[in-house]
């Protein structure tokens, strides 16, 4: 089993330079690389090979004697990388997609370097990399296991280390008798079928005022100044707290959630779905666009991009797979609109908030949606004839 770690480094000013120099140099083999990929299958009809591109790098090395300075595996690392992407690439189009071709990196897009095997150690407060020097780090907590790959990646003017590390089985929790149902939505983030609610923080909802001052400071920057990119890496610091906060809390809801129950369920939600921009309207006779809802569809989609569904979901995922309990996803049509008491079907639209049908039941809306998630994976709960009920899929936590 693998274990991931990571930590936040603190270069000097010599070695944040080295850092920045190591990082352009393998941005360039990548380039380089995928430029000779492009023109052999161009004018000569030939693929290149990951281990023939491998195989050329002492040559390299002759010609460019700089990349002498950075750990062998490295630089393989970087062609590994390249190979990966058109991997990917063609995966994607065997199975029905329009991919886009793998693209040339800049230097804000190519943030990170691996070393993959071997040339790096980690001791209390220094982490030690070949060809680099011995790097203070901030080791908050314990690692466990053996290092297999050690990753250097820049984000927003800070440094990391993350190490993967190949660990033993945990031992799984002990058994518990409670199964539950979740309701993901923007008013609470989850809705428990027991009635109980994890409220939503709405961290970016609450960075948006800072964020707005910031970004504007940034438009009044002329580009390509010292002080456009002092304003751009503030912009980038907004945006990684609320990054750091949302994992934070996604982090911790998951473990109290797996901590807790033995099986959680979930509606199979497409999120991507979900953010859809709307359609344009057009009028035929006049050609003018007519109003679509875009704006009200614009605060919902933020709303739900900053709730970070698929983060806590994935963690949850993770959680639950080490500590032995299972989560299982269920078909999301009608949870909604069924009463969870009686069965029968009450229309509400987004506005109504609360459920309430004539066999007495009364809860929040949110709440019976729930309910009808776990009957669902029971099979306890009955859908609408309308929509004939799918089986449920339950997914093991990867």
């Amino acid at each position: 089993m693998r274990k991931a770690y990571k930590f936040r480094l603190y270069p000097n000013k010599q070695q944040e330079e080295k850092l920045f120099w190591t990082l352009n140099r393998c941005r360039e083999l990548y380039n380089a690389g995928l430029q000779e990929r492009k023109e052999a299958y161009k004018y000569a009809g030939k693929s290149i090979s990951y281990y023939e591109q491998k195989r050329d790098l002492p040559e390299i090395k002759e010609i460019r004697r700089e990349y002498n300075d950075i750990y062998s595996q490295v630089l393989q690392d970087v062609l590994l990388r390249l190979k990966r992407a058109f991997d990917h690439f063609f995966g994607r189009i065997k199975e029905g997609q329009t991919p886009g071709y793998p693209r040339f990196q800049g230097r804000h897009r190519y943030d990170s370097f691996t070393y993959p095997q071997s040339g790096f150690s980690l001791e209390e407060k220094h982490l030690t990399l070949s060809k680099l020097g011995t790097i203070k780090v901030k080791v908050h907590r314990k690692v466990e296991g053996t290092m297999k790959t050690c990753t250097i990646k820049h984000e927003a003017g800070q440094w990391y280390v993350m190490l993967s590390c190949e660990v033993k089985e945990p031992e799984p929790l002990p058994p518990s008798v409670e199964d539950v149902g979740i309701d993901l939505g923007i008013t609470h983030f989850t809705a428990l079928s027991n009635g109980e609610f994890i409220a939503s923080p709405r961290h970016y909802r609450k960075a948006e005022k800072k964020l707005k001052k910031v970004q504007e400071a940034l438009s009044r920057k002329k580009r390509g100044s010292h002080r456009h990119k002092k304003a751009v890496q503030a912009v980038a610091r907004v945006h990684r707290k609320v990054r750091n906060q949302r994992r934070d809390f996604a982090h911790k809801a998951s473990r109290k959630l797996v901590n807790r129950y033995q099986t959680i369920v979930l509606e199979e939600l497409q999120t991507k779905n979900l953010v859809k921009r709307p359609k344009p309207k057009q009028d035929e006779e006049t050609g003018q666009y007519l109003p679509n809802g875009a704006s009200a569809k614009g605060g919902l989609n933020k709303s739900i991009s900053d709730a970070g569904w698929g983060m806590f979901t994935e963690m949850l995922c993770v959680k639950a797979a080490s500590a032995g309990r299972m989560v299982a996803f269920v078909d999301p049509k009608y949870t909604s609109q069924v009463c969870s008491n009686c069965g029968v079907v009450r229309q509400k639209t987004l506005d109504e908030r609360w459920h309430s049908c004539e066999c007495g039941c009364e809860l929040d809306r949110d709440t019976n949606a729930a309910k009808n998630i776990l009957k669902k994976h029971a099979g306890a709960g009955s859908v609408p004839q309308m929509n004939p009920r799918r089986e449920s899929v339950e997914a093991s936590a990867f």
